[in-house]
């Protein structure tokens, strides 16, 4: 895809160049969509990623702006290899000044799909050696390896023979978007959650439902997109902010843009049967600035009542991995009963994992889109809740699957042929055994122990300057191609759950500083 080339650092300020934006698999197209609204161009669809060029601004605002991506990588060299010295050698003749300095710690991730590499930590270790070698040789001295919170992240991709050596313009994962204060067990991913709702192809036009609410990711993501609110102005800070050519006036000016933000004239309701969940939804709520179109209740889902005015519904409920249900079996026969007779005239999509939770529902699915919930294949399916016959329905103007739905049908049989390629794991997430590392690996594995014992155990957040008083650690799962540790950052703004003042919200005075200050600590809200 990429043609052999190095970075030029006064190019990439003057002119388009490539970016590559991350996500999950079965959201690759809900990604080139929103990266077409942004403006992008040369958008290509591949595996769990799109490719896509602009400027810096588009780069900003790709971090800023998006829902369903999961990183946003900007390529600095590509090349091929065939064994672990090519790799060193490639990566030991970029020009690294241009990106770090002694005093720049940063950190290596590695994703392999390739026979000739059989671990990517080995691939990664000989990634950092590269970059310390350079700096031994040209200043005698060399940066810092920081596994958590590095100054600056690179991604090493290698497919085959072809490698892309990449800056890590995110940072942190964008599905920490920073409103989250509150969770339960099990809580639904942000950039899954905000994809299952443009899958659905809600048009903000009706009421929105998730009857299994749990602590309201799916609500926040869907009041966020109604209000059209770019998760970006929670984050408390990007990847990108520590590059050298940052331009913190560029994005001060996005951030500041409040002027796509528009009105929301119906309603988001969230229900659960916990009172911890609805507790913590209530509290996500209020974080985003959202609670004024957002209402949530403690409810038995068998307690549901036909909605006055028409509504989607869009849930999660549980699968029975993480979550388990005393009987799961009539969870899902309860949830089709009521389906059917408190829903008519509306339809409801719900992810979940296991065949049998489908079957038990008892209610034929409009559409299906095949997607993965952390590791899981789990799949996304409509149902369109109607009375009589279906020709009946149709005869006054109901429509079963729309347009696109239709084209995405077309491509179910492409996908399924090709499913068992897609299943394949990249190398960083097989757990090899220890007896198949072969001496090399074991040899730079000591090498990186030394490293450790050299410079110290890793940072503790809780040592951590840039820590807030009072944030909550939590840990990301298995199911991505990350695993972060993170505080709870709030939005930037006065806000409160009636929203944010002005026309529609406004951004506060009390806003980032991109120029390396930051502004007073936010007030909490109620």
């Amino acid at each position: 895809m990429f043609p052999n080339t190095d970075y030029n650092p006064y190019l990439f300020s003057m002119q388009e160049f490539q970016l590559i934006a991350k996500t999950f698999q079965g959201l690759e197209e809900v990604l080139a969509q929103e990266l077409t609204e942004l403006g992008a161009n040369n958008i290509e669809i591949g595996r769990r990623m799109v490719s896509f060029t602009g400027d810096k601004a588009m780069m900003y605002r790709a971090n800023f702006c998006l829902r369903t991506a999961v990183r946003i990588l900007k390529p600095i060299k590509t090349f091929k290899a065939t064994d672990a010295d090519d790799v060193y050698n490639a990566v030991r003749g970029v020009e690294w000044d241009d990106f770090l300095d002694l005093k720049t710690t940063f950190s290596v991730d590695s994703v392999v799909y390739s026979e000739e590499f059989r671990h990517s930590k080995f691939v990664a270790y000989k990634v950092k050696d590269a970059i310390v070698d350079y700096f031994r040789e040209k200043h005698g001295e060399r940066p810092n390896i920081r596994i958590t919170n590095p100054d600056i992240r690179l991604n090493i991709h290698i497919a085959d023979t072809q490698c892309t050596l990449s800056l890590d313009s995110s940072g942190e994962s964008l599905h920490l978007r920073g409103y989250r204060t509150a969770s339960v067990d099990a809580p639904i991913n942000e950039v899954l959650a905000a994809g299952l709702i443009k899958l659905s192809g809600w048009d903000f036009k009706s009421d929105f439902i998730d009857p299994f609410c749990g602590s309201g990711t799916i609500l926040v993501e869907a009041a966020l997109m109604a209000r059209n609110i770019y998760p970006g102005v929670f984050r408390k800070k990007f990847g990108f902010e520590n590059w050298k050519d940052f331009d913190p006036e560029l994005l001060q000016e996005i951030y500041d843009d409040d002027t796509q933000e528009r009105a929301f004239d119906h309603k988001i309701y969230g229900y659960d049967l916990n009172l911890r969940a609805i507790e913590a939804a209530d509290a996500n709520v209020k974080a985003a600035g959202v609670g004024d179109i957002v209402t949530l209740e403690q409810r038995d889902f068998q307690k549901f009542e036909q909605p006055s005015e028409k509504a989607i519904m869009v849930t999660n409920p549980p699968y029975g991995e993480r979550l388990k249900p005393e009987d799961l079996t009539g969870l899902y026969q309860m949830i089709g009963k009521t389906l059917k007779h408190s829903f008519c005239g509306n339809e409801a999509w719900i992810i979940s994992y296991k065949e049998e939770c489908f079957e038990a529902i008892g209610l034929k699915p409009s559409f299906k889109i095949p997607l993965y919930n952390g590791a899981l294949d789990c799949e996304f399916r409509k149902y369109q809740l109607f009375d009589g016959k279906l020709n009946a329905f149709r005869a006054a103007g109901g429509e079963v699957k729309t347009t696109e739905e239709r084209r995405r049908m077309g491509e179910k049989h492409r996908f399924k042929q090709n499913r068992g390629e897609f299943n394949r794991r990249p190398a960083d997430e097989e757990r090899v055994p220890d007896e198949d590392f072969t001496p090399e690996y074991e040899m730079l594995r000591k090498r990186h122990r030394e490293f450790q014992n050299t410079f110290g155990p890793r940072e503790r957040r809780n040592d951590n300057p840039r820590r807030f008083e009072g944030e909550k650690d939590f840990k990301r799962g298995k199911g991505g191609d990350f695993k972060h540790e993170r505080g709870d950052f709030k939005r930037r703004g006065d806000r409160d759950e009636r929203g944010r003042g002005g026309k529609f919200g406004g951004r506060s005075s009390d806003r980032r500083d991109f120029g390396g200050k930051r502004g007073g600590k936010r007030p909490d809200r109620d």
